[in-house]
This record gives C-alpha cells, sequence and structure tokens, in this order.
C-alpha cells in the first residue's frame, strides 16, 4: 500500500515539472550593456548586433533601438543579441575595437566578423535580409531544412 501511494504521489508531484518543461520557452532580447561584455564570449554562438551612438539622446541611437523592440522575434530566430554603448567616457572593449565616429550599428558574425556598419538606423526586415544573406546563416537555414534522421 505504502509503495502504491508513493508512486502516485510521485506522479503528480512529477506533472508540474513535466508541464513547465513542455511550455515553450519565451526567449527576450534585451540589450546588453557593452561596458559589461567582451565580442569574444559570443564567438560561434551569438550575432552579435552593437549599436555605438554618443548619447542615448540621440534621435538614430533612439529609432534604431524602437526599431529593433517591433520584432524581436525575428533577431531572436537569427542569434542575434543586441549590445549598446551610448558612453564614449566607458571605452568599452566593442568601442575600442570597432571605433565608431557617433552613431553607428554594426552587425557581427558568428565567426566574429564585422560584415556590416551603418552610420544611420536599419529596421529588422533589412537586418533579417543580410544576416540572412551571410554564408554561416545559409548553413543553418540548410540544417533546419533538412530531414531528421
Amino acid at each position: 500500500m505504502k509503495l502504491l501511494i508513493s508512486l502516485v504521489l510521485s506522479a503528480f508531484l512529477s506533472l508540474p515539472a513535466l508541464a513547465q518543461e513542455a511550455a515553450p520557452t519565451e526567449e527576450k532580447l534585451t540589450p546588453l550593456d557593452a561596458a559589461q561584455v567582451n565580442l569574444d564570449d559570443f564567438l560561434w554562438k551569438k550575432r552579435p548586433i552593437v549599436i555605438f551612438s554618443d548619447s542615448e539622446s540621440d534621435p538614430r541611437f533612439r529609432d534604431q533601438i524602437r526599431f529593433l523592440e517591433e520584432r524581436p522575434e525575428e533577431l531572436i530566430k537569427r542569434d542575434v543579441v543586441i549590445i549598446i554603448d551610448s558612453d564614449p567616457s566607458a571605452r568599452s572593449q566593442a568601442r575600442q575595437k570597432l571605433r565608431p565616429r557617433g552613431f553607428m550599428l554594426a552587425v557581427i558574425d558568428k565567426d566574429g566578423g564585422v560584415v556590416q556598419r551603418k552610420p544611420f538606423p536599419w529596421n529588422v526586415r533589412e537586418l533579417s535580409r543580410m544576416i540572412d544573406s551571410l554564408p554561416l546563416r545559409q548553413l543553418e537555414i540548410r540544417d533546419q531544412l533538412a530531414p531528421s534522421n
């Protein structure tokens, strides 16, 4: 009888854990502060998009952040991480490596190569198309489309 009760209890207690595992995890695209990150930490894992500005008040900076917030799911699907640097005096590793002047948007591929630099904001549609044209992204797309064995 004790065995039966313990089996029933363990089955009921494990149901919430199973439900949590089955529930889809909703990722968020939270911008990271460039002063707190090292670009090398993202090698072969993520595609950093680095947004530079001399001030958060720069209209181009605000427009870029707004563009990225409109369709974050498209960027998450492409393994993008957003890094912002609006404080030139902090001399972040990203700022020292990429040497922006005023506003700049830089897209870095998973291999660490800078694939695009723009002096003006880009919307998610433009960014997605550019990322999808990258050779590493093309390999990812082919791998996703390949039938599982």
